[in-house]
């Protein structure tokens, strides 16, 4: 399948599966919580989903609660950025109806400090390859974190066999599904 065909099979299936997206959602939150990685970062790049993707809401409120420097992405132009999170009055409706900090963007030089980030995907696989929207914006920023360990997160019908590749692709430290063996 090519990653054009592997996209359009993925959004059905999410179409198929959006009544229990929210309960896996929070499964995935609870799981990432219990971490070691995550109990040990002081600094953590989540995201604010889209409708379609794991919900991180859990999360974002335990890391400041925790006292942990949170950090958040937000599409310019064609790029990522980072910016802090406070809580959710902080938050506007940036690009593609994201919610998006609006605080100033964290200096790139900061961006060796993240020790942990949550990434999304349309599609996973068992090697940690990603298969993002097609727009290629974390493939932009996550070689800029030097020192964070990836996360990626899926509901469990994104993490397929295989997913073409590049070898200047970034690959997952660890994926997880709600629903893993």
């Amino acid at each position: 399948m090519t990653k054009q065909e592997m996209r359009r099979e993925i959004r059905k299936a999410k179409a198929d599966f959006a009544a229990v997206m929210p309960a896996w959602s929070a499964a995935i939150c609870r799981t990432i919580a219990a971490f070691p990685e995550w109990k040990a970062a002081s600094t953590v790049l989540l995201y604010h989903a889209l409708p379609d993707e794991p919900q991180l809401q859990a999360l974002l409120d335990e890391a400041l609660t925790a006292g942990k420097q949170v950090l958040l992405p937000v599409v310019v132009g064609d790029d990522l950025v980072i910016r802090h999170y406070e809580g959710p009055k902080y938050l506007a409706e940036g690009a593609y109806s994201i919610m998006e900090p609006t605080g100033e963007d964290l200096p790139r030089e900061a961006y060796g400090d993240i020790d942990l980030a949550i990434v999304p995907g349309m599609a996973f696989d068992r090697e940690g390859h990603r298969l993002g929207r097609g727009r290629g914006y974390y493939d932009r920023l996550l070689p800029r974190l030097t020192h964070a360990s990836f996360i990626g997160v899926c509901f469990p019908f994104q993490l397929l066999e295989a997913i073409p590749h590049e070898p200047h692709d970034v690959r997952m430290n660890r994926i997880l599904t709600p629903l893993q063996d």
